[in-house]
């Protein structure tokens, strides 16, 4: 690397000062500069264009990326690509923390669904926008969901409190939509929030899954964990068989007994759309079933016998006997990278 930098010196030594600067002077640049100039050269490196709105002198976007440009291009540029150069730039535009470790392409093609998780409405590209669940947090792994346009700048800066107080706000009436949103999407919206809020184990046993967790979202509360994981379990075959196995988990028989009560109250509302095909219509039943009042009382009732170790325990067993039909992944920290510190600015 150094042998190829000295020979592009004798030709364009003031655009290669900049590139060395990324590697060999940390102290002469301030650190959002040096973000600036790595974003404008991994531009040039996949061989696309930055923004215009950085394209002026005094850009340190613009400089890294008229650094690198006489390189190699690696491969096109896939969608994912453009997607997390774009998300990087937004994140630096406005002084957030962006985690550039885990928050890779490939992450972020993880996120992706057809449909938005809170309005349901079909996305395209001129719709779909990456949303920041938790607003004191940065961009980083296991804070990020794919949501509408529409529902990300109705949710705003509102956490969870701010976003169940909306919800209220619908229910109460006579007013049933605010800033776009329903009732139930602002329900859907608190639910989002409330994974990624600390919250007291008597709290989160009490809130109704309207909305399932979104793909590599972090869930913080155990018991929610615990609830996300049964109610998948509904949506492909063979649940019945995995739901007894579970249940042999329980540590009493007075656990098991309110368990099964649960899904007795569950289980009819799903199996009752059992014609649905489409995946995202068989989720939407799912959370839908947790409306019924009678749902959500039973499920409180088992879930407050439990401790969060003990939600947290049957969650990893379950994991480890394959009794869940979708990935589950423990962090021992699951903030890291979130720059909670600085309210998810850089610092």
């Amino acid at each position: 690397m150094q042998a190829v930098l000295n020979t592009q010196i004798a030709t364009r030594p003031a655009l290669v000062q900049f590139d060395l600067g990324l590697i060999d002077a940390p102290a002469a640049i301030s650190a959002h500069e040096r973000t600036g100039l790595a974003l404008g050269r991994d531009y040039a490196l996949h061989g696309l264009t930055p923004p215009i709105a950085h394209l002026y002198p005094q850009s340190p976007l613009q400089r890294g990326w008229l650094a690198a440009r006489g390189r190699p291009v690696r491969t096109p540029a896939s969608t994912q690509v453009e997607q997390w150069l774009a998300l990087r730039t937004h994140a630096w535009a406005r002084g957030r923390s962006f985690e550039d470790i885990q928050l890779t392409p490939h992450h972020l093609a993880q996120l992706d669904t057809t449909h938005c998780p809170i309005t349901r409405d079909l996305l395209d590209d001129s719709s779909r926008s990456v949303d920041r669940v938790r607003d004191d947090a940065g961009y980083a792994a296991g804070n990020l969901a794919v949501m509408s346009q529409r529902a990300n700048r109705a949710k705003g800066q509102r956490g969870h409190q701010a976003l169940a107080d909306m919800a209220a706000s619908c229910a109460a009436g006579p007013i049933t939509r605010i800033g776009g949103l329903t009732e139930a999407d602002w329900e859907r919206l608190a639910v989002l929030s409330s994974f990624v809020t600390p919250l007291s184990h008597e709290d989160a046993a009490q809130i109704p899954l309207r909305v399932l967790p979104p793909n590599r979202l972090r869930l913080f509360n155990p018991v929610q964990a615990l609830q996300a994981l049964i109610t998948r379990q509904l949506a492909t075959p063979g649940w019945s068989a995995r739901l007894s196995r579970l249940e042999a988990l329980l540590p009493t028989d007075a656990l098991r007994t309110d368990f099964n009560r649960f899904l007795l109250a569950l289980a009819p509302r799903v199996l009752a759309a059992n014609e649905l095909q489409e995946p995202h219509q068989i989720r939407w039943a799912l959370e839908d079933a947790w409306a019924l009042p009678l749902v959500l009382k039973r499920w409180t009732r088992f879930a407050l016998q439990l401790t969060p170790e003990q939600a947290e325990s049957l969650v990893e067993r379950a994991a480890a006997k394959k009794l869940c039909p979708v990935h589950i992944q423990r962090h021992d920290d699951a903030t890291d990278g979130w720059a909670l510190a600085t309210a998810g600015y850089a610092a």
